[in-house]
This record gives structure tokens, C-alpha cells and sequence, in this order.
């Protein structure tokens, strides 16, 4: 077992499922004080998170990650305790072994090798890690960014560690990231018997009419670095229970994954210019997730491009494809963001697991990035 495959071995024994850290911060802690990092906690409400840094000097390079995972599931589910690491024909197995405490695993310990060897490397090193990114995401990062933003601490190159591999690790890498807009949308009718319809407003068959000019609409064509706004409906609710009963509402949850070509604003308008143009009496509640951010060019993806095809003879590709990620918050303060992790085929699922030969490839390939950044 190599030195990150017992790191990994350890975060996964800590069932840190989120918000709880569970003592993974402070294994980290243990593992980069004797190198110099000064580690600073940065609590809020009931999530913890760790600021370490190594030097004062730009550029700064950061990797980021969260120590929380997803619950579980049924453990008569699992072929083995999702919190006790078990070995399976070269696969790792456990809860947050692609998610990513493989992840965090492979470039602490690419950390510790670098500095070993390149003890006057140029600029700093620092470490992001929270727990709350699993969950509502509002005391984690952001809160951390909030902190640094404040004292003008700036992240010259931000690396996260999620899962963005297909089939190879360094087969995809993110720059970049579509954003999130969600909606609770209630569309108000008039309760009464659904044999007296002319007394009553049924809210369905009013909702349904306008849901399908939504769904049929092309939102914008997308561009060289993002796939077109797509929109979707997640959840439908309404009725009473009752066979012979108009309900007096309905209740419709939607998400938009929107790109650079469109704004928060132009897709709020669209939806409630279309919402007044069929009279309807409506509440609505938007969320807004995160925004699109995008690291097309520059130091950060040419020295992830360089590593992977040394270490693996991969030609990676770009991709600003999958959910929303922790490196939203980050990029908003001019930030080079992105993601290179392991493969992300069992993320969040039952019997999660990571190829060990794959933490491996991942530490050297995060090693030789630091060798191209600041060696």
C-alpha cells in the first residue's frame, strides 16, 4: 500500500457523513504542521472547515475539498461496511473513496512529496477543506472564501479534487461548471367537486398547459465551452387524495443548468413573463445555486494538460459537463479553477469504490502539477 492508499485508508474510516467532519481536518492537520503549514479553523454553525497555508508569497496554489459524504443508504446493501475499508481485486471500497476523500488522500500526499524535494519552491501552498459540501453548502466554502476575500488573501490557482474522471483518471478534467437555478413555483386554483369543474379552478390542468410551453422552449444554443440551458422538472405535487376533489394548488420544483449565454435575470423573466401571459396566480420561489464559471486558458490547465499526458499518455479533454461543484465559489475572485479527480462511474452509490492503482496515477499526476507550478 503506498503512503496516499493509507491516508485513504484512515479518511475512510472516519464516518464523516455530512455536515460532520469526524476528525478527517485534523488528520490533515497531523500529516502538513511538520512541513510548515499553519492551520487556521474556520468553524461556522455546525460545519468545520480548514484553512492551511504554507509561505506568504504569490502565486498561491490551492487545493480544495470537502471531507463529508453522502449517507449510506442501507447497509444490507453494501457488500461490506461502507466505513471499513475493504480491498477487492484492486479496488478500494468505502463510502467517500471517489468523493472525495481519494482525492484529498492522493494530493496531500503529492504535497508532502513536493515539499521533500522542493523545499525553496517558489510562491505558497494551501489547503480548502470543509465539510459541508455534501449538504446545504452554506457554512463550507463559501463562508472560507467569504474570509479570505476580507483580508485580501487571494488563490492565484484553485485545484479540486472532485471525481471528474470517466473511464481513466485524467481523462476529463473540469474548467469550468454550468450554473444552477432553482424554482419552487406554486400555481394557485380553486379547490370544489370534480363534478362541478365550472365552480372550481383545477391548478393542474392550468399548470400543465404552461409547463409545456417551458419544457418545449430552446433556451440559448450554448457555446465552444458550455452544451445549451437545459431545464427540467424535478418534482410535481398536487391533489388532495381524493378521486372526486380539484385541488386548490399545485406545486412544481424546476432546476435550470444554464450557461454563459444566458443570465439569472433573462431566465427568471422568461419564466414569469410566461406565467402573466396565461393569467395565472402563482408564487414563486427562485434559488440560485451557483454561476457559471469557466477557466479556459492559462497556467493552471496547461500544467494539468502537461501532467496527465506525462504520467498517463492521456490526451485530456475539457468539460464544463455534470453538477455544480465547490469550486463555484472560488472562481468568482479571479481564481484559475479546476477540477481533476478519480473516475466518477460509483459516486454516491452503494459499494462506492476507487482502483487503487487510480490513487496512485492521481498522486503523481497532482505531484507533477506542483513541479510545473512552483518547482
Amino acid at each position: 500500500m503506498s503512503d496516499s492508499l493509507n491516508l485513504l485508508k484512515e479518511l475512510i474510516s472516519l464516518d464523516s457523513v455530512t455536515p460532520d467532519d469526524k476528525g478527517c481536518q485534523q488528520l490533515l492537520v497531523d500529516q502538513l504542521k511538520p512541513l510548515g503549514f499553519k492551520a487556521e479553523a474556520m468553524p461556522f454553525a455546525e460545519v468545520e472547515n480548514i484553512w492551511l497555508r504554507k509561505g506568504s508569497d504569490a502565486p498561491l496554489f490551492c487545493f480544495a475539498g470537502h471531507t463529508d459524504v453522502v449517507p449510506v443508504g442501507s447497509l444490507s446493501h453494501w457488500d461490506s461496511d461502507p466505513f471499513i475499508p475493504s480491498v477487492r481485486n484492486g479496488m478500494l471500497y468505502g463510502r467517500g473513496t471517489a468523493d472525495m476523500k481519494g482525492g484529498i488522500a492522493a494530493f496531500t500526499v503529492a504535497t508532502i512529496r513536493f515539499i521533500k524535494q522542493y523545499p525553496d519552491h517558489k510562491g505558497s501552498i494551501a489547503f480548502l477543506i470543509t465539510s459541508d459540501e455534501e449538504g446545504p453548502a452554506v457554512n463550507g466554502t463559501v463562508k472560507v472564501i467569504e474570509t479570505l476575500e476580507a483580508r485580501n488573501e487571494k488563490i492565484d490557482w484553485c485545484l479540486v479534487g472532485e471525481p471528474s474522471s470517466t473511464s481513466n483518471v485524467g481523462d476529463t478534467v473540469k474548467n469550468g461548471r454550468r450554473g444552477s437555478l432553482g424554482c419552487q413555483l406554486t400555481i394557485i386554483g380553486k379547490q370544489g367537486h370534480v363534478a362541478y369543474p365550472h365552480l372550481a379552478n383545477n391548478p393542474i390542468h392550468l399548470a400543465t398547459v404552461m409547463l409545456a410551453e417551458l419544457t418545449a422552449m430552446q433556451w440559448d444554443q450554448g457555446n465552444d465551452f458550455f452544451p445549451p440551458t437545459t431545464f427540467q422538472i424535478s418534482n410535481f405535487n398536487s391533489g388532495t387524495g381524493a378521486s372526486n376533489v380539484i385541488p386548490a394548488t399545485a406545486e412544481i420544483v424546476f432546476n435550470f443548468r444554464f450557461s454563459t449565454e444566458i443570465t439569472v435575470n433573462q431566465l427568471k423573466q422568461k419564466v414569469e413573463d410566461l406565467l402573466r401571459q396565461h393569467q395565472l396566480e402563482y408564487e414563486i420561489e427562485w434559488n440560485l445555486s451557483g454561476l457559471p464559471f469557466l477557466t479556459a486558458e492559462g497556467n493552471l490547465v496547461a500544467a494539468a494538460v502537461k501532467a496527465i499526458q506525462k504520467v498517463t499518455g492521456i490526451k485530456t479533454e475539457l468539460s464544463t459537463s455534470g453538477g455544480t461543484s465547490d469550486g463555484r465559489f472560488i472562481a468568482p475572485t479571479g481564481a484559475q479553477v479546476l477540477e481533476l479527480g478519480p473516475v466518477n462511474a460509483t459516486i454516491h452509490q452503494v459499494n462506492e469504490c476507487v482502483s487503487i492503482d487510480d490513487i496512485n496515477t492521481l498522486e503523481e499526476i497532482y505531484f507533477q502539477m506542483l513541479v510545473e507550478l512552483l518547482g
